[in-house]
């Protein structure tokens, strides 16, 4: 017979620490940037999904600590009790908008444009994320900065589904945790070290002549717009959207198709 259980030992275990002068309950366990989030603090990050494990090497969401020499990502750091956080300080704040203007720098000057109502929305969300947090962040490149950008890459369209463009990808490692081990496929993974690293589908195999399995799960987890749906590429300027119902089933969902030349481009 199983011994009666304690509820006190189904409770979650707490900590507090201070961010930014704040008072913040955190489960244990729990990292400095989802106990951020839950209590509606927003702190950049390119690298971490929520679902998917910490990774820590975009170095966006750093923060800085008391008592510690050097600035910590909060994406993939612990709270602890008593911990004292700057999200917001002179040093935390100069080192996130370094990190976004130096991946901004590196982007092509007009990536894969994403879906939006107008010019304007176009162009600045046309990097994902990440330039949606430059533009929350009042970040611009600076010319020397822009000068030092890579050397193009050349776009993989080789995918009935999906598109390549890796001339935009700042290896943040979504696409290869979100392949290895969300979907379990092992397709995504790195090639060659340091400057000269890549994202590479099996042996640098073309996508369309890769084992991928188009679940799509990479392209979702992508920040920048490296992996996008193939019929996403170009303008996503729209003529007009029309409400409709789904006709998969008989549940009856909403959805909006996005028109453009009498033809449906998205739903």
């Amino acid at each position: 017979m199983n011994a009666p259980v304690n509820p006190k030992e189904l409770e979650l275990q707490t900590v507090e620490f201070k961010l930014d002068g704040q008072t913040i309950i955190s489960y244990e366990g729990e990292t400095i940037l989802k106990a951020a989030k839950r209590h509606g603090i927003d702190i950049p990050h390119l690298c971490f999904k929520d679902g998917y494990r910490p990774d820590g090497n975009c170095r966006a969401c750093v923060v800085e600590i008391n008592g510690e020499r050097t600035l910590a990502p909060s994406c993939c750091r612990s709270a602890t009790p008593g911990m004292e956080v700057k999200a917001n300080s002179e040093r935390a704040l100069k080192s996130q908008k370094l990190v976004l203007e130096m991946l901004l720098s590196d982007m092509p000057d007009e990536g894969f444009k994403w879906v939006g109502d107008s010019k304007e929305e176009e162009l600045k969300n046309q990097h994902g994320e990440l330039s949606t947090w430059a533009s929350r962040m009042d970040v611009t490149v600076r010319p020397e900065l822009k000068a030092l950008r890579r050397a193009k890459v050349a776009s993989d369209i080789s995918h009935p589904a999906m598109a390549v463009n890796l001339d935009a990808c700042i290896q943040c490692n979504r696409c290869v945790r979100a392949c290895r081990e969300e979907q379990v496929n092992d397709v995504i993974g790195y090639a060659m070290r340091g400057a000269h690293s890549e994202i590479v589908f099996d042996l640098n195999d073309p996508m369309g002549e890769s084992t991928c399995v188009a679940c799509g799960e990479c392209v979702q987890a992508c920040p920048t717009g490296a992996l996008m749906p193939k019929g996403l590429i170009g303008s996503q300027t729209v003529d007009r959207k029309v409400d409709s119902v789904c006709p998969f089933c008989g549940v009856g969902c909403q959805i909006t198709y996005n028109v453009k030349d009498e033809k449906i481009v998205s739903v």
